[in-house]
């Protein structure tokens, strides 16, 4: 038998077992995985997980299984596998599908949990979402929060907030990528290397959220004690809003969360 088993291993399942593994929370060999796709399983097994040949096998073979497949396609795959999760404890990561819906998909003795997790799990820094309503016994549901805790901080919501929240933590990454390209290109822009760039930009975000967890101050705060009257700071905060900066990340919210 294994810990863990993945049914899909796109690149957030990865992420997560990846990270699982490298915190030292479980090792790669009691986790196991099946997905279409070979070569997600072929670079996963560097971890030490273990490729089975179908969901059923995965279901069958794990004490927590994992479902971590497209939305388009959840339905259809439960549907597979329905009789082999009876009894069995499920965690689900796929957007949309909340413990509401699952208790109309899932036989009455399926346990199960709902959870948003992003991709920066794979190096330890994740943010994830765990629904309040589940079914999980005390026990396994401690087991999810030490694992997710392993990759990162976990935060229990209530359910009406997993869409938003999947939204802010979940899709959020992909802006801030884009926000370390384009300030890495302003320094390129100046004449910066761009490997350099990516690194002060990278640093700065990292550096700039930890500032904020850690002292808990509001970010209007923070943004203020930087910005000297008549400086350089306040000049490019100025160009930020008259761009619409604000107004840019709220709209992207709403369309994540309104997909």
């Amino acid at each position: 038998m294994y810990k863990f088993g993945f049914v899909g291993m796109g690149n957030m399942a990865s992420a997560i077992a990846q990270g699982f593994v490298e915190s030292g929370f479980i090792p790669g060999k009691e986790i196991c995985a099946y997905d279409l796709n070979k070569a997600q399983l072929d670079k996963m097994s560097s971890f030490g997980i273990v490729a089975l040949n179908d969901a059923h096998e995965v279901v069958k073979e794990s004490d927590f299984v994992f479902l971590c497949v497209k939305p388009q396609v959840i339905e259809s795959v439960v549907a597979d596998i329905n009789g082999d999760l009876k009894g069995k404890a499920v965690v689900s990561i796929v957007l949309g599908y909340d413990f509401d819906k699952y208790n109309t998909l899932l036989d009455a003795s399926t346990r199960h949990l709902t959870v948003m997790p992003n991709t920066p799990m794979a190096v330890r820094e994740g943010m994830c979402l765990l629904e309040q309503t589940h079914s999980l016994t005390d026990e396994e549901f401690s087991t999810i929060k030490d694992a997710f805790l392993s990759v990162g901080e976990i935060e229990v919501v209530p359910n009406h907030l997993m869409g938003v929240g999947g939204a802010l933590s979940g899709c959020a990454p992909a802006y801030i990528y884009m926000v370390i390209e384009a300030l890495a290109d302003g320094a390129v822009m100046q004449g910066m290397p761009r490997k350099m760039a990516y690194k002060l930009a990278s640093q700065t975000v990292l550096g700039s959220g930890k500032m904020q967890l850690k002292t808990d101050l509001h970010p209007g705060i923070l943004k203020d004690n930087v910005t000297s009257p008549g400086g350089s700071t306040i000049r490019g905060v100025k160009a930020l809003e008259d761009a619409g900066m604000r107004s840019a990340f709220i709209n992207a919210i709403e369309k994540s969360m309104n997909r």
